[in-house]
């Protein structure tokens, strides 16, 4: 069976996106961070039970040059979040990939047995989601393409509620992982630190603790 780890990312360039978490700690603290995030991923995952995919955004961009040599770089299409997603399960489904698992780039903590978990239940569920703090969710995972992305709209509280609203429509059935939170704004670096300050954390992220240790949060 094979099975891919999708990381939808964007290509970082000072002074671009997360501007929320950059509004606090300062732009060029925020570009190191994801660059850390991006390289933290990439050492924790490549070579792994998964096909390690980056799905980049624009692209355009030589992302294939921040990623170990040899990596999968796949570029983001559609019109939107949503669809770039969606593009990228068709993508994949179509090349034979049994069991597809997509995460954010701003999700560099997301637990081992978490992706194990939504691996071994789309044996039964059509959709895997898990669910963040602020309404949306970290992966979402499916065996096939399924449209879970048309008309949601992304960025927004609602995102989880109206996701879970379209799959009962369309009859798929979903299960839910722990609920956790991706990195969008300066509370979310609260936790991130606490996370990794665990005496039970098995997730290495010694790149994003560097740029960590610079930026005093409360």
């Amino acid at each position: 069976m094979r099975s891919a780890l999708v990381v939808m990312a964007r290509y970082p360039r000072l002074g671009e996106g997360k501007t929320r978490l950059a509004n606090a700690i300062g732009a060029e603290r925020t570009y190191r961070l994801y660059r850390a995030f991006l390289k933290d991923i990439d050492a924790r995952f490549a070579g792994g039970q998964r096909t390690l995919v980056w799905a980049f955004y624009p692209p355009d961009t030589d992302f294939a040059a921040l990623t170990r040599p040899g990596a999968r770089c796949l570029p983001q299409s559609g019109d939107g979040l949503g669809a770039r997603m969606w593009s990228c399960f068709h993508a994949l489904s179509r090349e034979g990939y049994e069991r597809i698992i997509m995460i954010g780039a701003d999700v560099p903590h997301v637990r081992d047995d978490w992706l194990d978990e939504a691996e071994a239940q789309l044996d039964s569920a059509d959709v895997v989601l898990g669910p963040t703090d602020d309404g949306g969710y970290y992966l979402v995972a499916m065996r096939a393409p399924h449209d879970v992305f048309t008309d949601i709209p992304m960025g927004t509280d609602q995102v989880m509620v109206e996701t879970l609203r379209k799959a009962a429509t369309e009859g798929l059935r979903v299960h839910l992982l722990p609920r956790s939170f991706d990195i969008d704004q300066e509370h979310d670096l609260v936790q991130l630190r606490a996370l990794l300050a665990r005496d039970d954390c098995n997730v290495p992220l010694p790149h994003t603790a560097a740029v960590l240790a610079e930026v005093a949060v409360d």
